[in-house]
């Protein structure tokens, strides 16, 4: 049997594109508009796993690529290379955005109160399939009796007052030039093991998948942690940026965050025994994602041969474009590599040994 390269040349090409774009419809402002209206959660995980905060181009990357997520984040990663630096914004505290929703496992009553928020965790999972029979089903309206406190402060603040939780790690980053000094996952490779920023800048845009899989894996007890989620938060924040004459502080809009907290018993190993924290945070609202990567900052910390519990494992197998690039790379010819196996093949079925011909090559 005889194995050649297929041809076709740039009109095949073209028309494998032309097909593509048959099949996803046309791409329409309109179009765009929609899965930025309707899809922000969607949205929210492209942005936050692209590194770079723009709902329209996050939709526009979405309908361009028929939804396929990893080429859409692929996209926004390509487009934000292209664009310059021009500010480095404000430190973000939890305690001045403007929190929507604010639960906590760990207690019933925390202060300033538990806020459910948008979700549909307490809703009955049944498709709605009267929304194929009518022009559209009405959202609710909502009354509201009572404002929103302004801020909501930190539950963990409490924990450190009485004791459960140790102080600060590392001092808190407070202006924009300690931001500019932070390592930069974009720019500069992780080395491992990483410094905290760049720890959390990796779980920030880290693939959901791959989080969840590696989080869920600890989860179900191959690793050794159980953890309790102490507070997850959606919020708007105010982008704050320092003028570059007068200094003064000025906001450039709003943008959604989340952020989730987990803590632990006694895997410090410090004496007397206290809680340890795991912390996740990204653009955009994605809870599920941040209690699992929440759940990986806590196990990356130990010593365990479990893989949710090594920081390189987690950090470089859960990066969405190196992962999904490497994938994809095997359609690309391999003509040459695959030939040379089917000739080390029929060598050992001539009367050869194909394990000596594959340990030889290390395989």
């Amino acid at each position: 049997m005889a194995y050649v390269a297929a041809r076709g040349g740039e009109e095949a090409i073209q028309n494998s594109e032309g097909l593509y774009r048959i099949l996803n419809g046309d791409l329409t402002r309109q179009n765009i508009r929609a899965i930025e209206r309707h899809m922000p959660y969607l949205v929210d995980r492209v942005m936050g796993e692209g590194s770079l905060y723009a709902p329209e181009l996050a939709a526009l990357a979405l309908a361009q690529t028929g939804g396929d997520l990893y080429e859409a984040v692929l996209l926004l990663r390509a487009y934000r290379s292209t664009q310059p630096r021009l500010f480095y914004a404000l430190p973000i505290s939890s305690e001045t955005t403007m929190v929507v929703r604010r639960i906590s496992a760990a207690f019933k009553d925390i202060p300033g109160g538990q806020i459910l928020g948008p979700t549909l965790d307490y809703s009955h999972r049944v498709l709605r399939l009267e929304a194929l029979e009518t022009d559209s089903i009405q959202a609710p309206k909502l009354e509201t009796k009572n404002a929103a406190p302004s801020s909501y402060p930190k539950l963990t603040d409490w924990q450190r007052e009485v004791g459960l939780l140790a102080g600060e790690l590392e001092p808190a980053v407070q202006t924009s030039r300690e931001v500019a000094a932070l390592p930069d996952i974009t720019r500069e490779p992780p080395i491992y093991p990483a410094p905290r920023a760049q720890r959390l800048q990796a779980l920030a845009r880290a693939d959901t998948g791959g989080i969840l899989t590696l989080g869920y894996s600890n989860m179900r007890g191959y690793g050794g942690i159980h953890p309790t989620v102490n507070e997850v938060r959606l919020a708007y924040a105010e982008v704050q940026l320092e003028h570059p004459i007068t200094g003064a502080v000025f906001s450039a809009g709003r943008v959604r965050v989340s952020s989730a907290e987990v803590v632990t018993p006694f895997s410090s190993g410090k004496t007397p025994p206290e809680l340890s924290l795991g912390f996740a945070a990204c653009l955009g609202w994605n809870e599920t994602k941040l209690i699992a990567a929440a759940m990986l900052d806590v196990a990356m910390s130990l010593q365990d041969p479990h893989p949710a519990h090594q920081e390189e494992f987690v950090l470089s197998h859960t990066e969405p474009v190196e992962a999904s690039g490497f994938c994809i790379h095997y359609k690309l010819p391999h003509y040459v590599t695959f030939s040379s196996d089917l000739d080390r093949v029929r060598k050992a079925q001539a009367g050869g040994s194909l394990e000596l011909e594959l340990e030889a090559v290390g395989v």
